[in-house]
């Protein structure tokens, strides 16, 4: 590889990778300030742990969609993700989570599908959001159903749904994580979540009790307790003054696009579980209005995160190494010997020179 700036969990390195089966087998080079060069930069490949769609296609479609969505997002620098469900009724999850079992079983097309990010139907019909009517309580049975068919690594949950606190803690004893989110839970009730075993917050600020400063609401439990949180950084869901807040409350904030099928596509309509939605002005809307998912794609996350402010090696964090952290992944998100060599190179702009994925150049 061409010697670049390179972004070690150790700081800036001026060098080059060696590589062997897919993975780093040594880093060549020297400390370096990439401030006094004009070298491009070389950072760990995005991690995003909320994607819905992208390419046309999204996830609830199962069949090809999983792979046209794993294509698009690696042209963005995104080299793992999770693949996200929609609300919908159990006969359709589990036909799109036994669809995708069998998918991760081929060999990988485009980003690697790290497994589920099952974004309800567990959430407060009061805070849907942009998701289908089709919440309901959490129920045992049914998630050993799901966890049978595909690797579920995330759950969103609204805590205060009778029932859910026993199953946050009997969930997370088994190692998924399971995420605050699209609630209308209490201060209280988000701290409790966190005691049961709850590790995370879904799109922090969006489709949950906002903060007042005589009810906290879950935005005050994720700003005074919360180590890990994730953030859509489209400048449309959230104010940067708000992201800056997070940013200083909560160490290990990261960052997601919540993409749909409208990502790396044109203005127009395209499907979001079972609604339609529409691409225009830069965002994605419902019909009445309402914010349905992103278009953002990882690339572009990152230049906004410098955009207001966030030193370049700290954006990257919040894109890579945070969220491996997060979901347990010692081999993914940084650059090391060991790692898989998952990389973005990036030119003096931050625009995207090359992507590469478990050492395979897209």
């Amino acid at each position: 590889m061409d010697i670049a700036n390179i972004l070690t969990p150790d700081g800036w390195v001026r060098g080059q990778l060696h590589l062997e089966n897919g993975r780093i087998r040594a880093i060549e080079g020297t400390p370096c300030d990439p401030q006094t060069n004009d070298l491009t930069y070389l950072l760990p490949g995005f991690i995003d742990l909320h994607v819905h769609g992208g390419g046309g296609s999204d996830i609830m479609q199962g069949g090809d969609a999983f792979a046209t969505i794993a294509r698009t997002h690696r042209r963005f620098g995104t080299t793992s993700l999770l693949a996200t469900t929609m609300t919908a009724p159990r006969e359709e999850l589990t036909r799109v989570l036994a669809e995708l079992g069998e998918h991760l079983k081929q060999p990988r097309q485009g980003a690697r599908i790290l497994g589920v990010h099952l974004e309800g139907p567990y959430i407060n019909p009061g805070k849907l959001g942009a998701q289908p009517n089709f919440a309901h309580q959490a129920l045992l049975d049914e998630v050993e159903e799901y966890l049978a068919l595909a690797p579920i690594k995330v759950i969103t949950i609204a805590p205060e749904i009778a029932g859910h606190l026993p199953l946050i803690q009997a969930l997370s004893q088994r190692g998924i994580r399971l995420q605050i989110g699209h609630t209308l839970g209490s201060y209280e009730e988000g701290v409790a979540a966190l005691e049961a075993g709850a590790s995370s917050f879904t799109h922090l600020y969006n489709a949950m009790s906002p903060l007042h400063h005589r009810e906290p609401g879950i935005v005050g439990a994720a700003l005074a307790h919360a180590r890990y949180a994730e953030l859509i950084p489209d400048l449309l869901h959230v104010h940067p003054g708000a992201i800056k807040v997070a940013l200083r409350a909560i160490p290990c904030l990261y960052c997601v696009t919540d993409s749909t099928a409208a990502a790396g596509m044109p203005d127009g309509e395209y499907r979001l579980g079972s609604h339609t939605v529409t691409k225009c002005l830069g965002g994605v809307r419902l019909p009445d209005g309402t914010l349905a998912g992103s278009t953002l794609t990882m690339d572009q996350a990152l230049r906004n995160l410098v955009k207001i402010g966030l030193p370049l090696a700290e954006a990257s964090a919040r894109l890579s190494r945070y969220p491996a952290d997060y979901l347990g992944i010692a081999d993914r998100g940084r650059l090391q010997p060991g790692a898989w060599a998952d990389t973005v190179l990036l030119d003096r702009q931050l625009n995207l020179t090359a992507v590469m994925v478990e050492g395979e150049t897209a």
